[in-house]
Parts: structure tokens; C-alpha cells; sequence
């Protein structure tokens, strides 16, 4: 066993995602405790101890065991080392951490960094870190000293007297190892860079990386107030690596789906269909942030890289660009000019505007009214603290674009359809070249203005700037829907369902475009595959009532929407939809009770319009439909933009008014 102690100024050795506590004795892994037998951890004890440096078998038999030990020790090391690299990840064949040197013993490769003692109560989670907002641990980038094999750094002089302390070697012969280790390096990386480049150490057998998810980063900071910032980071880390053309990387939604998860990385990968996956973890103390981040080929199981950056807050974008870019290299993918300009192409933000923006961006993601609210407030702040923020713009108004919409109906559209579009005009002025910014725009231009040719070449510019960006293709393929489009919308739906295939939004708009073009089988078996994910979210249930309704069967349809609109607490839509079924099923005494209903709710809220006109048109009462369309009409409802393909107004067609409408004032083609 080992005896040995190492004591002050270094207690913590981290490598990768992992860290050994050489006083507890205790391996931990995004500061989790492993479970681990003591002659694995012993091993890797003895090996950090000297990273970059072959330790014999023969010296791991004499520290491991008892010289009258009688065990079978070549079985009890190979077992042991089996272990060990199981735990870790890592394999014989592609090492990340530990190599094999045949018919020698084994060498320790990665990078090693090397914390003393007084870092360790600012960097674990401890009851004092639940602390108001702004109270951070104390995160002293100069206290850390770290040791990068075979690549020297300057920072040798804690390491150094750290392999005297336990090597009883001088502290001369350990410089002369340095300053030629340093030279071997410079020689052998020039000449291995070169080779690269040529193509030499490429593998043809090796499957190449087109896909990839980036999981949830960790907050480790141990307060629960700050997982807004390792959210942030994670939809930081996506952003960055979708804007490469060439990589398909999967949505911020889908990948929050495994915040907190126990499954394997290779189920993961298996499920969502990728050929690699980064986790890694963020530590914000004060104004200044640290990510680790590893990257893993599922196919291979092979742990391709794993490095640790850190940088003032104000400086994270740049900081994010730069563990996308080592992705990048790391995966070697042919970057085209525009994906370098890309990359390399994110401006600073005032930190506490940034800040504001993650909140925002918190909020913005939950999609209620009154989250939308305070996304609203944290947007308009972070405006205010740095009035050149695009996507601060960009965020007020997707907010504003969903509290107008009449799914949602909570306010008049014509009333935040204006500041919708100001915001979006204002975020293409600052950044034209953002996916968000065009997309946002392109919105704006399709729900309020019915400009459908800006609408289509804002959402195609998005589309080119980002094309790993779901949201352009789903909204693109709302606007394809509109324009009567359906096979295009369908491919470009399902182009976004590839990008975000745990989304539930994305799983019910693909049966909503399903239905709007007709194929109501398909829609239903895509409608009930979304209410499976989350058989709380209405929107499914309302369209699975409309496709019943379409394919004639009412009673289907009516049970469907009853028990919705209990569910929905009576919302506009849902009863507009029922009492459009229960007029076209003759129910008309029915029909009129919900049309009661939705004139009593705009007593003392907003009720859209379009949702009375819906139920006129299932009674083919023309006159009182076209009456309050032309009031949707007005109110610039976003609900009109699909009148021309909703078959809830088939019986419309050949009216001259609402043809007039259509053709004239809405300008379709159709």
C-alpha cells in the first residue's frame, strides 16, 4: 500500500472531468465521488505522481504489494488496470489518460493541474454558497498551477517541487527534464503537425464525427440561483457549434432533456443518433468563469479531448469560441471562409448585460405568460446596460411575437405587433449576420406584416447563416404551410425535428403541418406520439380534436376537446375549436353556448377574433364569419396568416368577400 503523503502547497490533482483527492483518497468526477477498489486507485495515485513518465510493472508490484504477498500478480494488475481505465473511459487501444508501453509498464498523458489546499472550500459546494444572488466563490486563477504532457508549460515551479517531494529528485535534474522535454516537444509536435496537415495520421477506418449533442453543462458552484448561467453556457456552446455548416448539432430543448441524467453517454448517443457528445462543467465565481469541457466519440468510445478554460465574465463569448474552435480541430472538419468568419465573429458583452440576457434567455424558454413577462423586463435590462445587444433585441421580440399570438391570446396583436417588429428591425440593424436577429425579423414579417417575399428571404438568409438553427426551419416551414407549400414545409420540418427530436414543440408543429396538408392519419399518429412526451401540453390535443373532426369522426373529436378544455381551464382556442365540431356535427344549440362562452371571456380578457369567426364558419352562417374576420382582420391576428389552407373554411371558397380578402388585401397567390 501507499504510505506516502503529499502535503501542502498541492492536494488535488485534476485531469479531464476527474479529480483525485490525494489525502481523502478519493477519485470524484464533476465533484462526484467514484466508487473505486483501492489497488485501481492506488495505481493511479502512483501514475499522476508522474505524469509524462513510464512507470515499470515491476515498480507497481513493489508499491502496490507486500514483498511476502503471494498473489498472481500479473492477473491482479491487469485486472486492477481494467478497472481503472472502465471508470475513467478510457481504453488500451485509444488512450486519453493512461498508455500502455508494451513489455515496459504505463505512462499517465493528459494534461494534470495541481490545486492547493485553500482553493478547496471556494470550489465545493458547501451550505455557504447558498447565498443571495452575487455572492460567488472566490476563484483565484494564479493559485492553480498546471502541468500539460508532453507539451511543457511555463509553469514549473510547483510541479517541479512537487516530483521532488515524492521522487527525491533534485530540483536541477527536474529543470534539465523540462528544458529537454520542451525542446523533444517542439521538434516532435513540429513534425507531427506537418504530417497531419498532409493527411499522414489521418484514419480511414475511423468513422468521422457529422453529429453531435452538447449536454447540459454542471453547475458547480453549488448554488441553485446560478443554473440559469450553466444553462446559458450550454445554449452558448450549441450556438457556437451550429454555426459550422458542416456538423450537425443537435437543439438546446433536446438537449436539456438530459439536464441531471444517469444514462450513458452511448445510450444517449444511440438514442438521439449522433456520433459524438461534450459535457463538461462551469464554475462562475465573482466576475470571472471556468468551463471544462470533454469531448467523447461514442462509436469508439474514445475520449478525443478534454481541456479546462477560464476568463473575466465580459470575456465568455470569446472564451466559448475557443472551446468551439478545439472541438472543431479536434473532430477536423473542413471549416468553409464563412464558418471561420463565424467563429470568430461573436463581439464582447458588458457582463452585467450578459448576465441579463441568460435570465432572459431562462425565462424566454418557459414559455408561460408570466415567464414571458419577465423575459420581457431581463431583456429590456440588458438593452439598457448595453444598448448594442443584438440578441437581447432579438429575444424582446420573440417575446413580444408569442404574447401577441392568438394560441396565446393574452394581449391584442395589433398592440405588441409594432413593438415586436421594432425590436427585430433594431437586432438586424446591430447584427445582421445572427441567425436569431434574421429569423426574428423574418417572423415579424410573416405574422403581422404579411410580407411574404421579406418573410421567405429573411428566413432563407437565417437558414444560410446557421443551418444547425431549428427554429428558422420550423418557423420557415410555418411560413411554406401558409403559402399552401406543404411538401416543402414537411421537409423543413422535419429538417428542425432532426435538430431538436425531444422538442414537443417540434413533435406536435410536424403533426400540425401534417394536418394542414391533409394527411390525417399521419397527422394523428404524429399528434399522439406528442402527447406521449408531454401529455400536459394542450396544443397536441386541440389539432388531435381538428383531425378527428376532419376525418369525420365527431364523437372522437368532441370527447377529445371536452376533456381539453377542461385541461385548458376553458382557453379561447379550445372552445373555438369545440364549438366549430359541434356546429359541423349539428350540435348547433351547442355551438351557440360556446360562442356565449368566448363573448363573456372578452369581457374580462383578450379574445382573438378569428376564434368567434371559427365557430360562425362551422354553423355556415358567411355573413357574421366575414364580419368578425374582417375584425381579425384589424387586429392583425397572427391566426389569419393560414386562412387560405385551413379547411375549417372550406365552405368559404367561392365567397367573393373572402376571396376578396385573401387575394386582394392579404395578397396570396393562391
Amino acid at each position: 500500500m501507499i504510505s506516502e503523503q503529499v502535503e501542502a502547497p498541492f492536494r488535488i490533482v485534476r485531469f479531464g472531468l476527474f479529480e483525485v483527492d490525494l489525502e481523502a483518497c478519493e477519485l470524484r468526477k464533476k465533484g462526484l465521488r467514484i466508487k473505486l477498489q483501492d489497488q485501481p486507485l492506488h495505481i493511479l495515485r502512483v501514475l499522476i505522481e508522474r505524469p509524462g513518465e513510464i512507470v515499470t510493472r515491476e515498480e507497481l508490484r513493489h508499491r502496490l504489494w507486500q514483498p511476502d504477498t503471494f498473489v498472481d500478480f500479473d492477473h491482479s494488475l491487469n485486472t486492477a488496470m481494467m478497472r481503472l481505465r472502465e471508470v475513467l473511459g478510457d481504453s488500451s487501444e485509444n488512450p486519453r489518460f493512461i498508455e500502455t508501453v508494451p513489455r515496459k509498464g504505463y505512462r499517465f498523458v493528459a494534461p494534470v493541474h495541481l490545486v492547493r489546499p485553500e482553493l478547496l472550500r471556494s470550489e465545493t459546494a458547501t451550505d455557504s454558497l447558498a447565498a443571495p444572488e452575487g455572492n460567488h466563490a472566490t476563484l483565484p486563477p494564479a493559485n492553480e498551477s498546471k502541468v500539460v504532457y508532453p507539451i511543457a508549460s511555463d509553469e514549473t515551479t510547483a510541479p517541479a517541487a512537487w516530483i521532488k517531494k515524492n521522487l527525491q529528485i533534485s530540483l536541477f535534474h527536474a529543470l534539465i527534464f523540462v528544458v529537454v522535454l520542451v525542446l523533444l516537444t517542439a521538434i516532435v509536435s513540429s513534425i507531427f503537425f506537418r504530417l497531419r496537415s498532409n493527411g499522414i495520421f489521418s484514419s480511414a477506418s475511423a468513422k468521422p464525427i457529422t453529429s453531435l449533442v452538447v449536454l447540459p453543462m454542471e453547475n458547480l458552484s453549488g448554488d441553485k440561483s446560478q443554473e440559469y448561467f450553466a444553462d446559458g453556457m450550454t445554449d452558448e456552446l450549441i450556438a457556437s457549434l451550429a454555426r459550422i455548416s458542416s456538423i450537425r448539432v443537435l437543439s438546446r430543448t433536446t438537449a436539456m432533456e438530459y439536464k441531471d441524467s444517469h444514462e450513458s453517454l452511448g445510450k444517449i448517443a444511440r438514442d438521439l443518433g449522433v456520433d459524438a457528445v461534450v459535457e463538461g462543467t462551469v464554475l462562475r465565481s465573482g466576475d470571472r468563469v471556468r468551463i471544462t469541457a470533454e469531448l467523447i466519440q461514442v462509436s469508439t468510445d474514445r475520449h478525443l479531448w478534454a481541456d479546462t478554460y477560464e476568463s473575466p465574465l465580459d470575456d465568455v463569448l470569446t472564451l466559448q469560441n475557443r472551446v468551439a474552435s478545439a472541438i472543431v480541430e479536434q473532430i477536423r472538419i473542413q471549416l468553409t471562409s464563412q464558418d471561420k468568419s463565424r467563429l470568430a465573429s461573436r463581439r464582447l458583452v458588458k457582463p452585467d448585460a450578459y448576465e441579463d440576457f441568460l435570465k432572459g434567455l431562462f425565462y424566454w424558454n418557459k414559455r408561460s405568460r408570466e415567464d414571458l413577462l419577465k423575459a420581457i423586463d431581463y431583456f429590456q435590462s440588458a438593452i439598457v446596460k448595453d444598448p448594442q445587444y443584438a440578441l437581447a433585441y432579438a429575444g424582446l421580440a420573440d417575446c413580444y411575437g408569442i404574447l401577441g399570438a392568438a394560441i396565446v391570446g393574452t394581449v391584442p396583436t395589433i398592440d405588441v405587433a409594432p413593438k415586436a417588429e421594432a425590436a427585430a428591425m433594431k437586432a438586424v440593424e446591430l447584427d445582421a449576420s445572427l441567425a436569431e436577429t434574421q429569423t426574428a425579423l423574418a417572423t415579424v414579417q410573416f405574422n403581422y406584416k404579411w410580407d411574404w417575399k421579406a418573410a421567405e428571404r429573411g428566413f432563407r438568409r437565417a437558414i444560410e447563416l446557421n443551418p444547425n438553427y431549428a427554429t428558422a426551419h420550423q418557423r420557415y416551414s410555418l411560413y411554406l404551410t401558409a403559402m399552401g407549400r406543404s411538401n416543402e414545409s414537411l421537409q423543413e420540418m422535419e429538417r428542425a425535428r432532426s435538430l431538436d427530436p425531444l422538442s414537443v414543440s417540434m413533435n406536435f408543429s410536424l403533426g400540425w403541418r401534417l394536418y394542414m396538408a391533409r394527411e390525417y392519419d399521419r397527422a394523428l399518429i404524429q399528434l399522439n406520439d406528442a402527447i406521449e412526451m408531454d401529455p400536459s401540453f394542450v396544443l397536441p390535443h386541440i389539432v388531435l380534436g381538428q383531425t378527428y373532426e376532419q376525418k369525420g369522426d365527431y364523437g372522437k373529436a368532441i370527447a377529445e376537446l371536452e376533456k381539453t378544455a377542461i385541461m385548458s381551464h376553458q382557453s379561447p382556442p379550445v372552445i373555438a375549436a369545440l364549438g366549430h365540431v359541434y356546429a359541423v356535427a349539428g350540435r348547433a344549440t351547442e355551438a351557440h353556448k360556446t360562442l356565449e362562452k368566448l363573448q363573456s371571456e372578452s369581457a374580462t380578457g383578450y379574445v382573438s377574433p378569428f376564434y368567434v369567426a371559427l365557430v360562425y364558419a362551422g354553423l355556415k352562417d358567411e355573413n357574421h364569419t366575414m364580419e368578425w374576420l374582417e375584425k381579425a382582420y384589424a387586429d392583425r391576428s397572427n391566426s389569419m396568416v393560414f386562412l387560405d389552407v385551413d379547411p375549417r373554411f372550406d365552405n368559404l371558397r367561392s365567397n367573393p368577400k373572402f376571396q376578396n380578402l385573401l387575394l386582394q388585401r392579404m395578397n396570396f397567390v393562391n
